[in-house]
């Protein structure tokens, strides 16, 4: 099993910035490529970014390239997404995700509000 906690989110004007933390734990989590999805209200859940731990594969889709960035800290066994220049469309709950490009295990979200 694998455990993973969100944290970060909240409200932020548009243009503004977020940087969400998800900690794992739990057996052979290392092993897995890490990602980040949303879901935004009536809408299905879409990838964001994926890193590996080894930092040999990172990905971002094309909405949220140069302006979202996906990193990790080993040490912490935490891996982050640092979100600029947020837009309303960007407003979401965030889901962390162990595994790539199916995940095999999902934290339980962290709301993200852009305002206008």
């Amino acid at each position: 099993q694998v455990q993973l906690v969100e944290s970060g989110g909240g409200l932020v004007q548009a243009g503004g910035s977020l940087r969400l933390s998800c900690a794992a734990s739990g057996r052979a989590f290392s092993s897995y490529a890490m990602d980040w999805f949303r879901q935004a209200p009536g809408k299905e859940r879409e990838f964001v970014a994926a890193i590996r731990w080894s930092g040999s594969m990172i990905l971002y889709a094309a909405s949220v390239k140069g302006r979202f960035t996906i990193s990790k800290d080993n040490a912490k066994n935490t891996v982050y997404l640092q979100m600029n220049s947020l837009k309303p469309e960007d407003t979401a709950v965030y889901y962390c995700a162990a595994g790539y490009p199916r995940p095999d295990y999902w934290g339980q979200g962290t709301q993200v509000t852009v305002s206008s």
